[in-house]
């Protein structure tokens, strides 16, 4: 049974399942926007807020919770800089997830996620 387990598989096994968001959350980090599928940017969003109330953190802990999960240190380093006064009087909901034209190849549904 799958009862309340709401887990966005995405078509993938959890290995891939994990480097897939892993990836797209280092980018979403790196540029500030990434244009992705809907279901992929609504799976990466829980993985982003989870990144940047890290950052807020600042502790060494959650400095170490981030080098282990996105694939770029120097990228951890500037987040937990620049994160503090970014997002200080928010309490979630740093992304934002646009939708698009539809993918000419196969019409899946197409979104925009960015940083707000």
């Amino acid at each position: 049974m799958r009862h309340r387990c709401r887990v966005p598989k995405l078509g993938k096994p959890a290995d891939q399942r994990k480097a897939l968001l892993r990836s797209l959350t280092t980018e979403l980090i790196r540029h500030g926007r990434i244009t992705t599928t809907k279901a992929r940017a609504k799976a990466v969003r829980q993985e982003a807020d989870r990144m940047i109330t890290l950052a807020k953190d600042g502790s060494l802990t959650a400095r170490r919770s981030a080098i282990g999960y996105l694939y770029d240190k120097q990228l951890v380093h500037a987040l937990f800089e620049q994160a503090a006064e970014r997002y200080s009087d928010r309490e979630g909901g740093y992304t934002r997830v646009l939708r698009t034209i539809r993918r000419r190849g196969d019409n899946s549904e197409m979104a925009i996620i960015e940083l707000t």
